[in-house]
């Protein structure tokens, strides 16, 4: 227990920035998944294993949103797998910190879980309109086009910041003005945490469609807005 309190220690004082990131990622996601870091350090884990346990949580909740009958009970499980994998996948980045620096082939393999899980979980509901359109009232295949948007959204979103991140200077950590509470509010329709919760409302049919919907609108709202920042961003670096 002493080694796991002391990693605790260390990883509160080797947190990444919180700017720029939702009230749910700084307050839920980053203190649990610090919890399971120093739990994996404890037990001896690599950053890279931590990456395949994130993966074989969120992995197995797409299957069951893809595979089960959408019931209030089998939107619980998909919840909690894709919560659980969500808390590991900030979980390896910390470990990654307390044992002095990460690997290029670490990083690559947390980026195409992502990628992967992005991709996987939106087919899934996809999947899941095409099988029961009576319980979501989805029979108008138009709403087929919602999860494809949405995937389209989030899959250019996460790629754009990917590659903005890469092509900016790099800066030194620490200092700058605090975080902005207000734009951590704002960011809260986009955070993968609060995604997940929408998995709540599966047995609900058309609420779980509505509020999905309303995610998938948020994304494609908040795509234009990121775009239209990173280009001005990145534009500015010639000058």
């Amino acid at each position: 227990m002493t080694g796991a309190t002391s990693a605790l220690t260390r990883l509160k004082s080797a947190q990444k920035s919180a700017k720029g990131v939702s009230l749910y990622s700084r307050f839920v996601n980053r203190p649990a998944g610090r919890y399971l870091a120093a739990g994996a350090y404890r037990l001896g884990l690599t950053p890279d294993q931590v990456t395949l346990v994130s993966a074989a949580f969120s992995f197995a909740a797409v299957a069951v949103a893809a595979l089960a009958a959408p019931t209030w009970n089998a939107g619980a499980v998909v919840w909690l797998g894709l919560a659980v994998g969500f808390a590991f996948d900030s979980a390896d980045g910390q470990l990654a910190r307390l044992r002095g620096g990460g690997s290029a082939a670490g990083e690559w393999l947390d980026h195409v879980v992502d990628c992967a899980k992005i991709t996987a979980l939106h087919t899934a509901v996809l999947i899941t309109f095409y099988r029961h359109p009576g319980h979501f009232g989805t029979a108008a295949d138009g709403w087929l086009l919602v999860p494809l948007g949405f995937q389209l959204a989030a899959v250019v979103t996460f790629f754009g910041g990917l590659l903005t991140e890469q092509l900016k200077p790099k800066t030194a950590p620490g200092g700058g003005a605090a975080p902005s509470t207000a734009r951590a509010v704002a960011l809260l329709p986009v955070d993968h945490g609060v995604f997940c919760l929408v998995f709540l409302l599966l047995g609900g049919g058309t609420a779980f469609r509505w509020a999905y919907s309303a995610l998938a609108a948020a994304a494609a709202l908040f795509l234009v807005a990121f775009l239209t920042k990173w280009f001005r961003e990145l534009s500015a670096l010639r000058r």
